[in-house]
């Protein structure tokens, strides 16, 4: 997909640095980050890209369940069904 037809839109787009800072820290945990050149990610394989979306999904996903486990309002801005808290 061209660089022009990019759709998704980001509901905060003061998110947009803080997600290409989590990208790049992703992939120097995955030993990815020195075959990154620049912004330059050619040198990258589609195998190796995806291990990084990947772990990225999976951390946020985490990081979502662990804040609904300890206060399940900040996130759905409802009380959770049957909780009487």
């Amino acid at each position: 997909m061209g660089r022009g037809q990019k759709r998704n839109k980001l509901l905060v787009p003061q998110a947009s640095q803080a997600l290409y800072n989590f990208k790049y820290e992703i992939a120097s945990e995955l030993g990815v980050g020195q075959q990154i050149q620049g912004d330059y990610w050619g040198n990258v394989s589609s195998r190796d890209c995806g291990a990084v979306g990947g772990n990225m999904v999976r951390k946020m996903i985490a990081f979502a369940e662990s804040q609904m486990q300890s206060n399940p309002q900040a996130i759905t801005g409802q009380p959770l069904i049957g909780n009487t808290n």
